[in-house]
Order: C-alpha cells, then structure tokens, then sequence
C-alpha cells in the first residue's frame, strides 16, 4: 500500500494498493478526482495539477530506539561526508587560489601571451570544482553541526 497527500491539504490521504509509480499515482488521482466531484476537497486546485504533485506519504518507525539508531547512522554519515569533503577542499585550495591570483591579469592593460590564457582556461576547470567543493563543504559543515550534536547526545554516559 502506498498513501498520497496534497500539499495544499495534508489532512487529505489518498490510499493506493501496490509501491510508488505512475500507475499508483494515476490511481490516487482518479481518487482525488471523485473527492473532487462529491465536492469533499477543501481546497481549489490549480489547472495542471498532476500526478506527479502528489506526495507520498511515509510510515514512520515506532520504536524510539530504532528512529536514535537511524538519527546516529545519519550523522555518521553526514560527518563522514564531510571529512571527505574537507580533503577535498584542502587539496585544490593552493592550486586554486594561484589560479585566481592569474585571473586578475585579465583585467589589467598589460598584454598576455597565448601560454597565460591556454594555462588560465585550463585552470578554470580547478577553480569551478574548488569552487563547487566549497561551497559543499560550507553547507555540509551547517548540517554536520546538528550531526556532532546527535553523537554528542548518544555518547554521553548516563548519570548516576
């Protein structure tokens, strides 16, 4: 079984035998449609809204130790993803601001030889990945703040 709802109403659940597809959404809107039709949908919905908008529902766990034991795996994983990010960083950094330092030669009056502009063209290829790595590590960092405090949470010896 799966279970559809709206976004623009949640409290509207729409149940449909068999996994996630095309065929199942296909099925929870022909659902929605009767919903719609007996006029017991709450809200309008707009021209174009389709299959694809509906969103699935998951079952949660019940047990507290299992969704604790998910919470660690995931932070984890988040704090490994951000070691290996961090090397990531950390190796391309110095070719990367070298690059950047010959950037600036583009802007000034002086004339450059087809060698420097060959030598930056290739360097740019470093400068967007160090650039894009980056900006992941940045954003892995913010979530890994929430990871460390998870396994801070789970590693602290209970109190006598």
């Amino acid at each position: 079984m799966v279970q559809y709802t709206l976004a623009q109403s949640p409290e509207i659940i729409l149940t449909v035998p068999g996994k996630d597809s095309a065929k199942a959404r296909e099925k929870a809107m022909d659902q929605l449609m009767k919903l719609m039709d007996d006029g017991k949908l709450p809200t309008e919905l707009e021209d174009g809204f389709g299959p694809q908008q509906l969103i699935e529902v998951k079952e949660t766990p019940t047990g507290d130790t299992t969704s604790d034991e998910d919470a660690i795996s995931q932070a984890v994983q988040v704090l490994s993803n951000l070691a290996t990010l961090k090397l990531k960083v950390q190796e391309s950094r110095t070719e990367a601001l070298e690059i950047r330092k010959a950037v600036d030669v583009l802007f000034l009056d002086k004339s450059v030889t087809e060698e420097e502009i060959a030598r930056l063209k290739e360097g740019f290829k470093v400068l967007k990945n160090y650039a894009q790595a980056n900006l992941r590590y940045q954003e892995a960092r913010t979530k890994a703040e929430e990871a460390r405090q998870i396994l801070d949470r789970a590693l602290k010896s209970p109190e006598k």
